[in-house]
């Protein structure tokens, strides 16, 4: 923050009180684009109020104040007052080495007419009855659950979110730290410009070795990268130890590991250097090591594997400008482990938070259970029978999942309405598109879905709805996602008829081709028709958004 030319500077206090003002209006605009209200923060140390929420009440402070700093030590978000059919929520996280707890009220009551116990919901808010009556009656409505669930989702999002901030500070730090000398600065270099997502840590790792032999004065070098994946099945970590080499290397992978593990490399987590005063005594285990640098592929306290260079080229002993650039070159391989283990942390982030919207949609109506699901394969079976490519079936598949999300937002009374809807109703469950768009578009993660979501109700003749789209106007993948959507509705049983016959349903399909949906699907629809009625048979309760895993 800069002063005006002789003004005196501002007191380090006011800067960073100004610098968590900041932070506190980040955090809440994130909080906002998840829950649609503003919160109120609280010191988790102290229990003061930091920032009041501008357009929600913040509660009754004598109530909530003692209770914030116990909040704050248990770190997870809970409900901390429910009454009068509202409750008040709060999500303890981490800010600048200390605790803040953000709440907010919530409505829990079934009633949208008014509230049965006004005074206890004006104490529970720390306002008067009349206010308290009008914020009831402007809020929408919510389940501890849901909110319990999606506090959580929330703050795993910051806190990946604040370790990619992180991550990208400690490259920063490692680009300022490089050697002056042009071989290593060109070796350095070479490896951060190949610091993509993209790449695998075995291919930059392969490169690194290359390199470093050109530039060490080494016989030989070796990674050992360590076993990454979780127990999570649908992660894409690594399962079992991966040893690379270049030159010569004069131990296998199973010695590596030994090596490590007779070094206690393990618990040390540090670089190794050993010449040959260790290496020649009796009791050192591998004789065919004279000289040797281990150095961890480390990211924070997380280990990834070892990069080890052996035997220097001239039987002297490595000195620290070897061992540092060692050192430099295990850092930046180490950081990009860690970004890939963080991608592969977001996407299991993404599949948790589609998981939580499916589920949702689904408890929403019972009677379609399932649904989102075969709409999400039969849009994939479609699209590949029309030649589209991976990245495209992975996010038809998606797409399915989430299409119907905006039904969240209708009203039970219409969406499970037993007989024919009226024309108010019908109008009413037609906002579901764009109430699903609205719901996702603050997802950055899954932003190429938000066409599908939106158009997959349009229709070729025009008539459909929201916008009216024609023919190729709406998006290819929103027209496979529409033909998908009919067969799946059409072919099973709801409250108000049974599934139609396939006779009936293909019928409905022909005559509607050029008319209500896309030709060239319904080509593919009839082509792909007994992979399709497989579909409709089976029911599956995982979600894996690498077709591949699961395409025959």
């Amino acid at each position: 923050m800069s002063t005006l030319p002789g003004a005196p500077a501002l007191p380090t206090k006011t800067l960073e009180r100004h610098a968590n003002l900041h932070r506190l209006e980040l955090v809440n605009r994130e909080l906002q684009n998840w829950f649609g209200v503003d919160f109120t923060f609280w010191d988790g140390e102290t229990g003061e109020m930091m920032r009041a929420a501008e357009m929600q009440p913040p509660g009754d402070d004598n109530y909530l104040s003692p209770m914030i700093r116990t909040i704050a030590a248990k770190k997870k978000p809970e409900i901390v007052a429910e009454q009068a059919g509202a409750c008040i929520l709060a999500m303890p996280m981490a800010m600048d080495g200390g605790l803040i707890v953000a709440t907010c009220p919530f409505v829990t009551g079934e009633s949208y007419d008014c509230c049965e116990d006004e005074e206890g919901l004006a104490r529970l808010l720390g306002t008067t009855s009349d206010r308290a009556t009008s914020w009831w009656r402007e809020q929408n409505r919510w389940t501890t659950q849901s909110l319990e669930r999606m506090a959580r989702l929330q703050l795993s999002k910051l806190n990946v979110d604040d370790e990619a901030r992180r991550l990208s500070n400690e490259i920063d730090k490692i680009s300022d730290s490089l050697s002056s000398t042009y071989e290593e600065i060109s070796l350095l270099y070479g490896l951060t410009q190949n610091l993509r997502i993209s790449s695998s840590d075995e291919q930059l790792g392969d490169l690194a070795l290359n390199w470093l032999l050109e530039v060490l004065p080494c016989e030989g070098l070796a990674i050992q990268f360590l076993p990454t994946d979780g127990d999570n099945v649908s992660s894409k970590g690594r399962r079992e130890t991966k040893t690379l080499s270049v030159g010569v290397c004069p131990l296998e992978s199973e010695q590596l590991s030994q090596l490590v593990s007779h070094l206690n490399l393990g618990e040390k987590g540090a670089p190794f250097v050993a010449n040959q005063r260790i290496t020649a005594r009796e009791e050192w285990p591998f004789p065919k090591v004279r000289q040797l640098i281990v150095v961890p592929l480390a990211e924070g306290d997380n280990i990834f594997g070892w990069i080890m260079a052996f035997n220097h080229c001239e039987n002297k002993g490595f000195g620290t400008v070897e061992a540092s650039l060692l050192s430099s070159v295990g850092a930046i391989l180490g950081i990009h482990s860690g970004n890939i283990e963080l991608y592969r942390q977001q996407s299991e982030f993404v599949t948790s938070v589609v998981q939580a919207l499916t589920s949702a949609i689904d408890a929403k109506d019972p009677y379609t259970c399932g649904h989102s699901d075969r709409v999400a394969r039969l849009s994939v079976c479609l699209a590949r029978q029309m030649g589209q490519d991976t990245d495209s079936l992975n996010l038809l598949y998606m797409a399915g999942l989430l299409h119907d999300v905006g039904k969240i937002g209708i009203d039970d009374s219409v969406l499970r309405k037993p007989g024919r809807l009226t024309d108010a109703e019908y109008e009413h469950i037609k906002l579901h598109p764009e109430l699903g768009f609205n719901i996702l578009k603050g997802l950055k993660q899954i932003e190429k879905v938000l066409p599908v979501v939106l158009h997959h109700h349009e229709q070729w003749d025009g008539k459909g709805y929201p916008h009216g789209l024609k023919a190729t106007d709406t998006p290819l993948l929103a027209r496979i996602t529409a033909v998908a959507d009919a067969y799946d509705a059409m072919s099973s049983d709801r409250p108000y008829r049974k599934g139609m016959p396939e006779e009936k349903v293909d019928a409905i399909f022909r005559e509607g081709a050029g008319q209500q949906w896309d030709p060239a699907v319904i080509n593919a629809f009839f082509a792909a028709r007994d992979e399709l009625r497989d579909i409709l048979g089976e029911e599956r309760a995982d979600i894996r958004f690498d077709v591949r895993d699961w395409l025959k």
